[in-house]
C-alpha cells in the first residue's frame, strides 16, 4: 500500500502518457487511412475512456484501498488538467458538455480503481500460504 498522493499522481502519468499515446495513433489513422476527420470525436472519447479506465486501475491497485474513491480522484485531477489546458490555452468555455466529461471522468475512472483494487486483493490472496484467520473478540 503506497500513499495517496503518489499513486493518483502515477495514474495521472499513465492516462496523460495513453492519451499522448492514442492521439499520435489517431493522427497516423486520419494520415493515412481513408478515415474522415467527422469521426476524430469517437476517436477522442474512446482514447480518453481508455486512457482514464487504466489510470484509474493503476492508482487503485497501487492504493490497494478505496479505489473508486482515488481512481475517481485521478480523473477528477486529470479533468483539471484537461480544462486548464482548454482554458489557458484554446480560451474555451465552460458547457455543458465539460460538465459531462467531469462525470465521465470521474465515473471510468473511478471504475478503473475499483478493478485495480479487487485485482490488487485477489492477487494478494493467492500468493501461497496459510491464510489469515480472524478470531472473535470475547
Amino acid at each position: 500500500m503506497r500513499s495517496a498522493s503518489t499513486s493518483v499522481l502515477t495514474g495521472l502519468l499513465y492516462t496523460t502518457c495513453l492519451v499522448l499515446i492514442g492521439a499520435l495513433l489517431a493522427t497516423l489513422l486520419l494520415s493515412f487511412t481513408s478515415i474522415r476527420e467527422g469521426t476524430l470525436p469517437y476517436f477522442t472519447y474512446v482514447i480518453n475512456a481508455i486512457a482514464l479506465l487504466i489510470g484509474g486501475f493503476v492508482t487503485g491497485r497501487r492504493c490497494g484501498g478505496r479505489g473508486w474513491y482515488y481512481g475517481g480522484l485521478t480523473g477528477l485531477t486529470y479533468f483539471l488538467f484537461i480544462l486548464l489546458i482548454g482554458f489557458l490555452g484554446f480560451n474555451a468555455p465552460m458547457q455543458w458538455g465539460t460538465f459531462l466529461f467531469l462525470f465521465g471522468a470521474f465515473g471510468v475512472a473511478a471504475l478503473g480503481g475499483i478493478l485495480g483494487v479487487n485485482s490488487a486483493n485477489s492477487n494478494n490472496k493467492h500468493k501461497g500460504g496459510k491464510p489469515k484467520v480472524i478470531k472473535p473478540r470475547r
